[in-house]
This record gives structure tokens, sequence and C-alpha cells, in this order.
């Protein structure tokens, strides 16, 4: 029996979409989406900050716990379903296919992307991962575990958001592990054909009077 290969179906981000993915309109400004960049920041920023002060501010545990992972909450659906495909043209989702199985689709199409919104995108996406790390090395040698386990979801939920950008900008059939080993022995192999074959070229004399 002749397995047919899944259909995958075009699902579009919001109910009122009515731009087609990769198409926005990225004109040469200093930021196209002002607001999209402030909020792609503010929720992670925000989950980091009172994870550090609620200890100031409240004896709570519980409430503490709750206002971060709603925030974290907050920051993965955005980053997921509108900062990524808005900023840098990037967007991953899953589906479900009538057989059951469970499909994950990595597009990309970075056709206009502006770069300052490119580069707030990856900063907040890359350093807020390594600054929960941060903290769930602090509770590890601290033995603070209740604290440790906020930190671990806020690490699955940030992490998440982190692989699945990764994947669609090296692509969905390309490892990170492959892609970087591929640009290193790339940049290796240029670097030794320029040295070998490349020419000393003499250095031009002037001729200078000797006082």
């Amino acid at each position: 029996m002749n397995s047919a290969t899944p259909v995958v179906p075009q699902v579009p981000l919001l109910d009122d979409d009515t731009i087609a993915f990769g198409e926005e309109d990225n004109a040469n400004k200093q930021f196209v989406h002002p607001y999209i960049v402030f909020f792609h920041l503010i929720f992670r920023g925000s989950a980091i900050v009172v994870y550090i002060l609620c200890g100031w501010f409240s004896d709570s545990f519980i409430a503490s716990f709750v206002l971060v992972v709603l925030l974290l909450s907050a920051d993965f659906w955005t980053v997921k379903n509108i900062s990524g495909r808005l900023l840098v043209g990037l967007r991953w989702w899953n589906y479900v296919d009538d057989e059951g199985k469970s499909h994950w689709v990595f597009e990309s199409k970075q056709n206009r992307v502006n770069r300052n919104e490119s580069r707030l995108f990856w900063l907040g996406l890359l350093l807020c991962p390594l600054i929960w790390s941060g903290f769930f090395i602090i509770c590890l040698f601290g033995l603070k575990f209740k604290w440790m386990l906020l930190v671990l979801i806020a690490l699955t939920l940030t992490g998440a958001n982190l692989y699945g950008y990764v994947k669609c900008k090296f692509g969905a059939k390309e490892s990170l592990k492959s892609a970087t080993t591929d640009f290193v022995k790339k940049q290796f192999l240029q670097n030794a054909t320029s040295f070998m074959f490349t020419q000393p070229t003499p250095a031009n004399t002037a001729n200078t009077g000797v006082v």
C-alpha cells in the first residue's frame, strides 16, 4: 500500500492575517515594527527582572512563580507567533496529519528583513537563555530546588524558541552542528589555499636620502 505524501496545511498566523508570510513591507527605516520589537523584549526582560527582584517585594513564592510563568508564557507566544515572522521572516509550527502523526515545519523567507530589528531579535533570543542558564547554576550550587523548577521552565520556553528559529535559519534538513562544521571547513580551505598559492608581492621601496 503506497503511503501518500502528507500535505502541509497553510495555517495563517492570525485569524485576520491578510499579508502573505514573508511579504511584509520592510522599508529602509530604522525600525519598521517598533511595537513588535518592544513586546519581543519586554516580556522576557520583565520575567528576568521579576525573578531577580521578587524576593525584595514579596515573600510569597507562589505569587512570584505564577507571575514569572505568565510573563514567560506571553513571551513564548509573542516570539513564536508574531515577532519571529515580522522581524526576521522566520516561522516554525506543528501540525498533525490524517494518520495522527505530528510534523514540525520550519519556514524561512528573509527577503525583506530590517537589519536593526533582526539584530535585536537575535540578541534577545540568544541572551535570555544564557541568563537563565546562569540562574540555573546559581540555584544548583545554592541548593534552591524550588527556584530551580522555575528556571527550568524558563529554559524550556526560551530554549524552544531558540531551537526553532535556529532550525529555520540554517534549514530544516541541516543541523546546526553540520552547518557550523561546513562553515569552518570552508573557511579553513579558503585560508589554506590563499596561503599556499598566493605569491608574496615585493614591497615598494622609495629612494630616500640618508642624513
